[in-house]
């Protein structure tokens, strides 16, 4: 707990910033939610049959996973993309239903008679709604907005990985690097949000006035949004947006890549963690972001459906070409190769005596095997890698966040990870890496790719990307990972490290 709290005052700054951020997510969200479903559910009430299937409808929608629900929002125009646009319409969408359906239902619970008494008083419909209906169901409603709310705040943290921030940010980052402090950072403040939202919606759906509590608390919200808008720091109109995947090595290459472009006068905006090969390269390709690190084993099988092939050079060639027709321009390798990697615990494979993975054969029928979803569905991935060795594992893979394979290989929960050959927890926590005897895996010489229309708008920045060629070999990215993973150091710190000494 000293080290938490010693973390907690040492990052104040930033944690600040994505308590703001988070803030702004579900304040809007929530907002836009109740001003789209209270009306509606009003509306709703009215005609059942309606509410019916559009209840139904916000149900399935709610049935999405969060992460499945924003990839396929970003590639929508105008509501989709990289960062908060998307986040707060995912958001809506998620809080709708319980606003929708507290509504509609607050509404059709109103006493028949006490309409009846309304209308005999000569109360117009408007009348009865404002003056009768809304009083009476406001504490269901109310009910609703709490639900959706609470649910925002959780969701929220999901949206740090297409770039919208906020504290999953921080619990993102402890995934990748197994950094527990990171993810408490995260996971205790967002807790403690849902704790308070609840809080001040139950004190006002409870209080002797809920209509005039509710008011008070919304103009409340709205100024604090205000406030936080105008307190943001001016940024300039067209920053260079670095992006990245969502483990270790990604992220500081992206933190390298940017402090490199800030040294050069560059204004930068990072948008790292975000997430897999093809939401990276939909982002790039969109214009979300204008540069990323990609290796060039991935880029030929994963993007171009190429077939694998061990030639550096020509699979540098085939990707630049087919990168291009893609409005893509793909830079100089920054000089290490990030092939995959199986990986064991030293003492079990000297025991079994497997060095090559081709010794894996006669203990495939009992290894228990873990992976990062992407590496089943890959064309240089699993179906592949067993094709190749002949042998398969009788025991289902299982499927987990990159940054949790090792300490799951290290407690002994699995036996064998696929992991990356410059992962800097291999040497820290005394793994080793079976020989890739039969050749599967293609070379992944890791290089930038950079939106064409990107190098038109920021002059210079194909030559301030291409300054990092050459400058990274595997020892030195095995080190900065070890440093990120091992030692639990920002990224930022361990990339303006490296620079400082690289490129002084």
């Amino acid at each position: 707990m000293t080290g938490l709290t010693g973390f907690f005052l040492e990052r104040r700054a930033e944690l600040l910033l994505l308590i703001r951020q988070h803030v702004l997510l579900v304040f809007v969200s929530a907002g836009i939610a109740s001003a789209v479903g209270i009306p509606l559910g009003i509306a709703l009430a009215r005609r059942p049959a309606l509410a019916r299937a559009v209840l139904a409808v916000a149900s399935v929608a709610q049935t999405i996973p969060s992460l499945a629900l924003f990839g396929f929002l970003i590639p929508i125009p105008y509501l989709g993309g990289i960062g908060v646009r998307t986040a707060v319409v995912a958001l809506v969408l998620y809080a709708l239903l319980p606003i929708l359906r507290n509504t509609c239902t607050g509404i059709q619970q109103v006493d028949p008679a006490v309409r009846e008494a309304a209308t005999a008083m000569g109360m117009t419909p408007l009348q009865q709604l404002r003056l009768v209906e809304l009083p009476l169901a406001l504490p269901v409603i109310l009910a609703g907005v709490r639900v959706a709310t609470v649910l925002a705040v959780g969701t929220a943290t999901i949206a740090a990985a297409i770039g919208a921030g906020g504290l999953g940010t921080y619990v993102f980052r402890g995934l990748a690097t197994v950094d527990t402090r990171l993810i408490l950072a995260g996971a205790i403040p967002a807790a403690a949000l849902a704790l308070i939202a609840d809080g001040l919606l139950g004190a006002v759906q409870r209080s002797a006035r809920p209509a005039r509590a509710a008011a008070a608390l919304a103009t409340a919200a709205v100024a604090a949004v205000g406030l936080m808008l105008v307190a943001r720091p001016a940024t300039p109109s067209r920053p260079v947006v670095v992006g990245s995947k969502n483990f270790t090595e990604q992220v500081v290459l992206g933190e390298i890549v940017a402090a490199r472009l800030e040294r050069l006068g560059y204004p930068v905006d990072r948008r790292l963690n975000l997430g897999g090969t093809s939401l990276c390269h939909t982002a790039v390709r969109e214009g979300q972001i204008d540069v990323y690190v990609e290796y060039s084993g991935t880029a030929l099988t994963d993007i171009l459906k190429q077939p694998a092939a061990t030639d550096p050079a020509a699979v540098l060639r085939t990707v630049r070409d087919g990168y291009a027709a893609l409005g893509l321009h793909v830079g100089s390798p920054l000089g290490f190769n990030n092939t995959f990697a199986l990986v064991m615990r030293r003492a079990d494979a000297e025991a079994k005596g497997i060095r090559r993975i081709s010794d894996l054969a006669p203990h495939a029928g009992t290894l228990r095997v873990g992976l990062f979803g992407e590496f089943l569905e890959r064309p240089d991935g699993m179906p592949g890698l067993v094709r190749t060795y002949g042998f398969r594992f009788a025991i289902p893979p299982r499927e987990m966040d990159l940054g949790l394979l090792y300490s799951a290989l290290a407690q002994g929960q699995v036996d064998l990870v696929v992991g990356s050959a410059t992962d800097g927890l291999i040497s820290a926590l005394s793994l080793v890496v079976l020989e890739d005897d039969r050749r599967y895996f293609p070379p992944y010489d890791a290089v930038p790719v950079l939106n064409a229309a990107s190098l038109a708008r920021h002059p210079g920045l194909r030559e301030a990307v291409d300054s990092l060629a050459g400058r990274i070999d595997e020892a030195t990215m095995r080190r900065m990972n070890n440093a990120v993973d091992g030692e639990h150091r920002s990224p930022a710190v361990v990339a303006r490290e490296f620079l400082a000494k690289a490129l002084p």
